[in-house]
């Protein structure tokens, strides 16, 4: 039987597709685990869901999400003119976030006030990958300066993190929650100046 472990990232190097090995501080594993991070936190979200209204439709969404990050993932991992190939993030992957943002979008109440990342579990576990798949586009920009990536990719995690904020908003909206919405006056209130 195979192991899981190997061994042989114990000096400290991974490898990529293709073969190379770099260090496991290095900005790409830093962007592909990130990645991995978010694709984690959207399981989270999809196990939290218990059923809730509107579950049926969101769930399979959350699902396809999870697998468009594999292929994120996968891309980020593999170096342009590596071989073999892998399947690379297109233009459509981008544009298909984009229909389903406005698809979901177009339920909700425009904002008028910045929102507090709250509600359900599943809506709050929403928020988070929406936060780490922005850490994540960010460690890819980064990273471009030094490595070449297909920056499709980069454009695709800009959307998702724009569709998960709205998928948050729409399953709290399923489940009667109220939004609670921020204020610069609601700092101070709290007892003091702001900071």
């Amino acid at each position: 039987m195979k192991k899981i472990y190997t061994r042989t990232g114990d000096d400290g190097t991974t490898s990529l597709f293709g073969g190379d090995r770099v260090g496991k501080g290095n900005a790409r594993i830093d962007a592909y685990g990130t990645v991995d991070e978010t694709n984690s936190v959207v399981g989270l979200a999809r196990a939290h869901l218990n059923g809730d209204p509107g579950a049926e439709r969101l769930d399979p969404v959350l699902q396809e999400i999870q697998d468009e990050l594999f292929v994120v993932g996968a891309d980020l991992a593999t170096p342009m003119d590596a071989k073999p190939v892998v399947p690379r993030v297109t233009d459509d992957h981008v544009k298909e976030v984009e229909n389903r943002i406005d698809a979901f979008d177009e339920e909700l109440k425009p904002l008028k006030n910045f929102i507090l990342p709250s509600g359900t579990v599943a809506a709050t576990q929403l928020h988070l990958a929406r936060t780490v798949c922005r850490r994540a586009e960010r460690i890819l920009v980064k990273a471009s300066a030094t490595t070449t990536f297909n920056e499709t990719a980069a454009h695709y995690l800009n959307r998702l993190s724009d569709l998960l904020f709205v998928l948050a908003r729409w399953a709290n909206k399923q489940s009667g929650v109220r939004e609670d919405t921020w204020s610069p006056t609601s700092a101070t209130d709290a007892g003091g100046e702001a900071t």
